[in-house]
């Protein structure tokens, strides 16, 4: 009797116990109307603002593959190559790994990053744009890529584009940089222009770097190549790298990789290279 007594006692213990369980379960359901936000993704803003220039990226492109091939009303190609940068801090633990975004118009374009770049990242990245009617500014911003978090934006300008640049010219320049540090103040770019209408030609399509979102907001990148210009005979491989060589002697006080970003803005062209690198160098042309 004793022993059937002390099993009983176990078995209320045990249900007792699967009791509590079960309403300590029960106490962490949520009652009641569930949030607006509910099994949503909360999308920060700079998520948001990626989405967007994603899919207004793909739009274009859209017009420039099935369209009429080119962007409407074009006043012609703008050729930037972006050298490098001086940056006032390094933010983070580690050495930044920066790269450069830029937006003319809703063309967005980006350089490759700069592992470990830091407050010095140099990319000599050139980019070919095809500029609307009525666009003659451009938005840069300087990102630091992260692995598992939102890439930073660390330094942003926007830049109108010279005037004698719009004529003809080729210009090298450092901008001022605003950020964290205050407007202006958080480094210097250094860029160099040139500008092309009268070579513009409707089929050519311009060197577009689409950013995607993925869900670890780290993005993989398409791109589009522009094809040569119809028409436009294209130097050697040979007597390019003869051309340049003949062009960096000529020229030992500009970084050789200025020299070859303005020779291959150019097209190899070996006189308008050197007409060009004259009047960044401020010497006399003539």
């Amino acid at each position: 009797m004793e022993i059937l007594n002390q099993f009983n006692t176990v078995c209320k213990n045990m249900a007792s116990a699967v009791s509590n369980s079960i309403k300590d379960r029960r106490n962490r359901v949520l009652l009641g109307p569930l949030p607006d936000d509910f099994l949503r993704i909360n999308i920060s803003p700079q998520e948001q603002q990626e989405a967007a220039d994603r899919q207004t990226a793909l739009a274009l492109q859209q017009q420039y593959t099935v369209g009429m091939g080119h962007v409407p009303n074009p006043a012609g190609r703008l050729s930037i190559t972006i050298v490098q940068a001086k940056l006032a801090k390094n933010y983070g633990m580690t050495r930044m790994d920066p790269y450069c975004r830029i937006r003319v118009g809703h063309n967005i374009y980006e350089t490759p990053t700069d592992s470990n770049g830091g407050k010095n990242p140099r990319w000599n990245k050139v980019i070919y744009c095809l500029i609307p009617q009525g666009i003659n500014t451009m938005n840069i911003e300087i990102f630091d890529e992260r692995s598992f978090t939102m890439d930073e934006l660390i330094a942003w300008t926007q830049i109108s584009i010279p005037q004698k640049v719009l004529a003809g010219e080729t210009h090298e320049d450092w901008y001022a940089l605003s950020g964290k540090q205050g407007e202006g103040v958080e480094g210097m770019i250094n860029l160099v222009l040139s500008y092309n209408a009268s070579g513009y030609q409707p089929a050519s399509y311009p060197v577009m770097i689409v950013p995607r979102v993925d869900s670890t907001g780290v993005k993989p990148l398409q791109v589009y190549a522009a094809p040569p210009h119809a028409g436009e005979p294209q130097p050697s491989p040979q007597a390019n790298q003869a051309g340049l060589v003949l062009i960096e002697e000529m020229f030992p006080n500009i970084d050789k990789e200025v020299v070859k970003t303005v020779f291959e803005a150019n097209r190899g062209n070996k006189d308008k290279t050197i007409h060009s690198l004259l009047q960044m160098s401020g010497e006399d042309c003539e």
